[in-house]
C-alpha cells in the first residue's frame, strides 16, 4: 500500500488529481523513458548512425505495458537506477539485430532526465487548461460583484469599504500572471537533456551535436546550448512556480475560509449534499475545498526547498542531490494540480451573499466610515482637528452604542458648519469606493 496518502485508493481522492498522478506516476515515467529510447533511435536512424529497421523495432519494443516489472524492480535495486534494466529489457524485446543499438551514445540521466521533463512537459499542460478555467470562474464573478459593497477589513478589523467584486479582481490577478509567468517559463524548462557519461557526447564523436539536435527534434523539445546534467535550474524553476501558484491559491482559501465563518457568513462553498459535513453534527458545511487547497499548497510549499537544495550538484555528476528530486518533482506537480482543481471549484460556484455583506458592513453603526468623515470635514476644520473630531465621536458612538453619524451630529464644530444631509453623506460607505470599480475592470481587461 502507498505511504503517501496522495498516492492512496482512499485519501488520495482529498489529494492531487488522477490525470496528474497518470501523467506523473510511475507507469508514465516508464513509458516516457521508452519513449526517450524509441526517439535516440530513430533521430540516429535519420543520421545513418543505426540501421533503420533496428530504429523501427526499438520503436515496436518501446511499449511499456510489455515491461517485466518485477524484474525490472529487482535490476534497479542492484543498480541504484531503473535505466539499465530497462534497456536490457528492451533490447531483448527488440531483438538480436536490432537490440544491439539500443541507448547508443546515451547515459542513464539522458534518458531519466528527458524522460522527467516529458513528464513535466504534460504535467504543466494539465496545470495551464485548470489555471485557465480557474481565472474564467473567478473573472465572471468579479463582473457580476463589480459594485457588490461589503466591508474590507485590515488586520481582521472593519477598515474602509470595498466591492466583493474588488476582492476578486485581488485573488484573480496573480492567477492571471500565473499564466504569464508558465507560458515564459516553459522553453526554459521543456528542454532536452543529452550529454553522454559527462556531457561531452565524445561517445558519439563529431555527430553528437547533429544527434541532440535530431533528438530533439524528434521529442518536441528546446534544444539548450550545453547538457545540464548538474545545472538544475529548469526543474528549480518549474518547482518554484509550482510554490508560487499555490501561494496565490492559498491566499484565496485563507479569505474564503474567513468569510465563511458563522458570523460573517458572507460567502459558501459551493454545496453538495453531504461535502464538508460532520459525523456528529448535520448542520455543518466545513469548508473543505478551502482546508484541502491550505493542506496541499503546504505539501508543496515544504518540497521546494528540496528541489531547491538538489541544485548543490557536485562535479559532472551528482551523488545524491539527484536522487532527491524524485522525491519531490511528481508530488509537487500532483499537490498543485489537486489545490488548483479545488480553487477552481470554488471559482465556478461560490455562494455569494450580498445581503449579509451589506449587514455586516453596517453592524458597527457606520463607524467603517471614519476616514471617509475626516478627509470630508478636512477641508472644512483642517486635516488635524477633523481627525480629532471624528475620534472623538467615534469613541461616543461605540461607547453609547448610536450610529456614527448621529454622534457626529453631537459635535460643536460639526453641526455648527455641516448640514445633516452632508453628515449623512459623508457616512455613507457607498460613496467612498475611490478606484475599486476601475481596479476591477483593468484586472478583466487582461482576461482578453
Amino acid at each position: 500500500m502507498p505511504v503517501n496518502p496522495a498516492d492512496s485508493p482512499v485519501l488520495g481522492v482529498l489529494y492531487g488529481t488522477d490525470a496528474m498522478r497518470d501523467a506523473m506516476g510511475e507507469r508514465a515515467f516508464l513509458r516516457r523513458m521508452l519513449e526517450v529510447e524509441a526517439a535516440l533511435a530513430r533521430a540516429q536512424a535519420r543520421l545513418g548512425i543505426v540501421p533503420a529497421e533496428a530504429a523501427e523495432a526499438i520503436t515496436r519494443a518501446a511499449d511499456v505495458d510489455r515491461l517485466d516489472l518485477k524484474a525490472l524492480g529487482a535490476a534497479t535495486r542492484n543498480t541504484g537506477y531503473p535505466v539499465v534494466g530497462l534497456v536490457k529489457q528492451l533490447t531483448a524485446l527488440a531483438g538480436e539485430a536490432a537490440g544491439r543499438w539500443t541507448h547508443w551514445g546515451a547515459t542513464t540521466q539522458d534518458i531519466m532526465d528527458t524522460a522527467v521533463v516529458l513528464q513535466m512537459r504534460e504535467g504543466l499542460g494539465l496545470i495551464r487548461a485548470e489555471l485557465l478555467a480557474t481565472n474564467a470562474g473567478f473573472s465572471r464573478m468579479a463582473r457580476e460583484h463589480r459594485d457588490t459593497l461589503m466591508a474590507g477589513r485590515t488586520h481582521l478589523q472593519h477598515a474602509l469599504p470595498v466591492t466583493f467584486g474588488y476582492k476578486v479582481a485581488v485573488w484573480l490577478a496573480p492567477l492571471l500572471t500565473m499564466v504569464e509567468r508558465l507560458d515564459q517559463m516553459r522553453p526554459r524548462v521543456e528542454r532536452l537533456q543529452f550529454g553522454g557519461a559527462a556531457g561531452t557526447l565524445a561517445s558519439l564523436g563529431d555527430q553528437g551535436l547533429a544527434v541532440q539536435r535530431e533528438l530533439a527534434k524528434e521529442l518536441g523539445l528546446a534544444l539548450p546550448d550545453i547538457p545540464w546534467h548538474v545545472a538544475r535550474d529548469g526543474i528549480g524553476e518549474a518547482i518554484c512556480f509550482l510554490g508560487l501558484l499555490c501561494g496565490a491559491l492559498s491566499k484565496i482559501a485563507t479569505d474564503v475560509m474567513l468569510m465563511m465563518q458563522t458570523e460573517l457568513g458572507e460567502v459558501n462553498e459551493p454545496h453538495v449534499f453531504g461535502r464538508g459535513g460532520s459525523s456528529t453534527m448535520p448542520q455543518k458545511r466545513n469548508p473543505i475545498a478551502c482546508e484541502y487547497i491550505l493542506a496541499q499548497s503546504r505539501g508543496v510549499h515544504a518540497l521546494v526547498p528540496q528541489v531547491l537544495a538538489a541544485m548543490a550538484q557536485d562535479l559532472e555528476r551528482g551523488t545524491g542531490p539527484w536522487q532527491a528530486e524524485a522525491l519531490a518533482i511528481g508530488q509537487c506537480f500532483n499537490l498543485a494540480h489537486g489545490a488548483l482543481a479545488q480553487a477552481r471549484f470554488l471559482a465556478e460556484g461560490l455562494v455569494v451573499d450580498p445581503a449579509r455583506m451589506r449587514r455586516n458592513l453596517d453592524a458597527t453603526g457606520g463607524l467603517i466610515a471614519g476616514e471617509q468623515v475626516m478627509m470630508g470635514l478636512a477641508p472644512v476644520l483642517g486635516r488635524g482637528e477633523a481627525h480629532h473630531v471624528v475620534n472623538r465621536a467615534c469613541d461616543t458612538a461605540i461607547a453609547r452604542g448610536i450610529p456614527l453619524a448621529q454622534a457626529l451630529e453631537e459635535e460643536p464644530e460639526v453641526a455648527s458648519r455641516i448640514e445633516r444631509d452632508r453628515i449623512a453623506e459623508l457616512c455613507d460607505p457607498a460613496n467612498y469606493l475611490g478606484s475599486a470599480g476601475a481596479f476591477v475592470d483593468q484586472v478583466l481587461r487582461r482576461m482578453g
